[in-house]
């Protein structure tokens, strides 16, 4: 069958928007193009002749309208429209949540296959191109995911062409062949401002960047927590991207050259991506850019793709988390694409990446704080992410990972992570459901905010060594340090033989408020498994307002400079927390301990209680 030349086809198939919608026959299923990709024009036009339409059914992943295509859909009296929005989250705006009838529980990387495989046939696709190029070719610009799907698989495409559309390169072509009616029209692309900052998202951003490695492969959401920790990765080096989403955030970053795309193992060179939601500055950004590279969403949401990074890094907001680890997940209000969600599909692709992390990133509270997003059971909200898959986990409040850990454990670390009003409840509700054991007592250290400001990672003899203050999750490894302890070692901490260390002979020093009690720990490993190889803490004596201090460290690292690394933490937190001085028992035979409090630039004075070298020091007493 013989093909037309391009252009004069295409001069064929214009019509103006109103001629276009009156193609669509009643009964049809309509896809329209999805989130800033939306074709306004075609889309305001499909809402004004609403009332000539019967039984038409919108198929679009949920977003925030600028047609008010559901409010016509959800009148009783309505014959026009049905919707069908994708939807894969648990809790939903108020705004939305009276339209839950319309949605359509699926993961993003799977709606391709839908449309393809005619399951869901779609009859007519309203999508928004780029002008073709001199071969012929469009780009769906900003919205490849999974319009590029629908338009291939359309009965009928009209595509609104918008000069004002990026080119933008990689799997999001359509040749002007497969496009049946061209509406041109130019107008500006849906966009949305700088995002505003958080105290909570900060906070969650400073705990996040300590887990985002070098040469790590990112994917992030939206949002302001999303903005805050790319923000907080300008100290980083080769990072990669594959992300459904892309935003301002990875354009600032791969400007000042963090972001190189080199080391991803896949696609390097090459930044990855599903669609974009941002300023038209990132838009303009797109254009062209041999660097990018947008896809469909059964490609860049598939695990098997994913999990073939190097050190594919998943970073993705929650909405509410219980005791046990599970997660709901909400649509938001402030986006225009939101609900549909690949998050389970990133969280398992990166627990299989070689040295990939599946980060999980809650704030503590409600906007307004009047309620805990961290709860002890989820009980009237679908499960998004389930317990099993989930692995670091990180609030304002500190970062742990869940995986490979117990119930109890789980509810120790999600606890810690909750606002300090809502532990009481967090903590009795656990006892109730039987998960945390009724031996177990409520401390002030409950309230504790870990003092991120003392965490740091040092180098010694090739080994990342994290010193940072001990966490209520820390409770087994320093059970295991303990037991692990040489028996002379043992003697000199305890000043007696001791052979078991159970939970209440060490609680005094994971159970801490950072004030009155505080602990450092120096740990290597994996973070969430690794070994505690040194231990340094102080009790405040409140009778003459000094601390006493006590250190272990184990045999294979001793005389390695941990002790005094964890010194200057302890004796940094006691002037903060406005104590005098530091006070230390031992005995006359450990000359490592000795020669460790005498390296304090403060005047020390030694006395002798009970067979025991007692020595101390004032802050307000320098050597100098």
């Amino acid at each position: 069958m013989a093909v037309n030349y391009w252009p004069d086809d295409y001069v064929r198939k214009r019509r103006t928007a109103r001629e276009a919608i009156r193609l669509i026959k009643p009964g049809q299923r309509v896809f329209i193009g999805t989130a800033c990709g939306e074709p306004q024009h075609l889309v305001s036009e499909l809402a004004g002749q609403s009332m000539n339409f019967t039984d038409i059914e919108i198929v679009r992943l949920l977003s925030l309208e600028t047609a008010p295509l559901t409010l016509i859909a959800s009148k009783a009296s309505s014959q026009s429209f049905g919707i069908r929005s994708f939807y894969s989250g648990s809790t939903i705006p108020e705004s939305l949540a009276k339209n839950r009838r319309f949605f359509t529980p699926i993961n993003l990387s799977a709606v391709p296959h839908l449309f393809q495989s005619r399951q869901i046939p779609v009859h007519v696709a309203l999508i928004q191109v780029s002008p073709p190029d001199d071969f012929g070719w469009v780009s769906l610009g900003i919205s490849v995911d999974v319009t590029l799907a629908a338009a291939r698989s359309a009965d009928l495409v009209i595509a609104q062409v918008n000069p004002r559309m990026p080119r933008v390169l990689g799997h999001s072509f359509i040749h002007m062949n497969d496009i049946d009616v061209v509406v041109e029209h130019d107008e500006e692309l849906l966009s949305v401002g700088a995002m505003t900052e958080s105290v909570p998202a900060l906070a969650i951003a400073q705990h996040v960047s300590r887990l985002v490695d070098d040469g790590a492969t990112l994917q992030i959401g939206l949002g302001s927590i999303a903005h805050s920790v790319l923000q907080s990765l300008w100290n980083k080096n080769d990072l990669g991207v594959h992300t459904q989403v892309l935003t301002d955030g990875f354009m600032e970053l791969t400007g000042k050259g963090i972001i190189t795309n080199q080391v991803k193992g896949l696609n390097e060179g090459k930044l990855v991506a599903g669609f974009a939601i941002g300023t038209t500055n990132l838009y303009e950004f797109l254009h062209d850019n041999p660097g990018i590279e947008f896809h469909p969403s059964d490609y860049v949401n598939n695990p098997a793709v994913i999990a073939a990074h190097n050190r594919m890094v998943s970073l993705n907001v929650v909405s509410v988390m219980d005791l046990t680890g599970q997660v709901a997940v909400d649509a938001s209000p402030h986006n225009h694409y939101s609900g549909v969600t690949g998050m389970l599909d990133f969280v398992r692709g990166a627990a299989q990446s070689p040295g990939g992390k599946s980060i999980l990133m809650i704030p503590s509270t409600s906007r307004d704080g009047r309620y805990s997003r961290i709860v002890p059971i989820l009980e009237d909200m679908a499960v998004v992410v389930p317990r099993s898959d989930v692995y670091y986990v990180v609030s304002e409040y500190g970062a742990v990972n869940l995986f490979g850990k117990s119930l109890q454990e789980r509810a120790i670390a999600m606890i810690s992570l909750a606002h300090p009003d809502f532990r009481d409840e967090l903590f009795f509700n656990a006892q109730k459901l039987g998960l945390l054991g009724t031996e177990r007592s409520l401390k002030e250290s409950i309230h504790a905010v870990y003092p991120l400001k003392y965490e740091e990672v040092v180098k010694i003899d090739n080994t990342e060594v994290t010193i940072r203050p001990i966490k209520p999750v820390d409770e087994r490894r320093l059970q295991e340090h303990f037991y692990n302890l040489d028996r002379n070692d043992i003697i000199a901490r305890f000043f007696h033989k001791k052979t078991t260390f159970v939970r209440d002979d060490v609680a005094s020093m994971h159970q801490i408020d950072y004030h009155n009690e505080m602990t450092i720990v120096a740990v290597v490993g994996e973070f969430g498994f690794g070994r505690i190889i040194a231990v340094g803490g102080y009790i405040f004596d409140p009778h003459e307002n000094v601390a006493e201090v006590a250190f272990s460290v184990s045999k294979d690292w001793q005389r390695k400079g941990l002790s005094r690394l964890i010194m200057k933490k302890l004796v940094d937190a006691a002037r903060e927390n406005n104590i005098s001085g530091l006070v230390a028992y031992t005995s006359m035979n450990n000359k490592p301990m000795i020669g460790l409090f005498n390296s304090l630039p403060y005047k020390v004075k030694t006395t002798y209680e009970d067979n025991l070298l007692r020595m101390s020091c004032r802050f307000d007493e320098p050597t100098e």
